[in-house]
């Protein structure tokens, strides 16, 4: 197991669980984060730390796991997959993470995927 599959896993477990500072263990006091929901960014612990806690917390049994690692100059790109549990119902979304690191930290975390299928079944809950 190389050292990206074994950040990637470490870092995809610490999405499940409602553990919001755990999960910031793995960004750099700086970090850059973008995903669908906040397509501006955000910047920083101060920024990441509440959207975080507010995801996890309403998410805390979603489960991730990387489908396929490509290492890049700065980072990597993962394919990855979640199961996302919606009220009874569990769907499972496929999507994109473009990372840098820095010193080990994720410094830049951009999320793509499409949620249609998740706001769909949250809206029928």
């Amino acid at each position: 197991m190389n050292n990206l599959t074994e950040f990637c896993t470490t870092w995809l477990n610490s999405w499940t669980g409602n553990q919001p500072e755990k999960l910031l263990t793995f960004y750099t006091e700086d970090a850059f984060y973008s995903d669908p929901a906040n397509r501006q960014g955000l910047t920083g612990h101060q920024q990441l730390l509440p959207y975080f806690s507010k995801l996890l917390k309403y998410n805390p049994n979603w489960k991730w796991k990387a489908l396929e690692i490509i290492e890049t100059t700065k980072g990597f790109t993962l394919k990855w997959e979640a199961e996302i549990p919606v009220g009874d119902k569990s769907i499972v979304e496929q999507g994109l993470d473009i990372v840098e690191l820095q010193n080990g930290k994720i410094s830049r975390n951009e999320v793509y995927f499409d949620r249609t299928a998740w706001l769909k079944c949250s809206e029928q809950k």
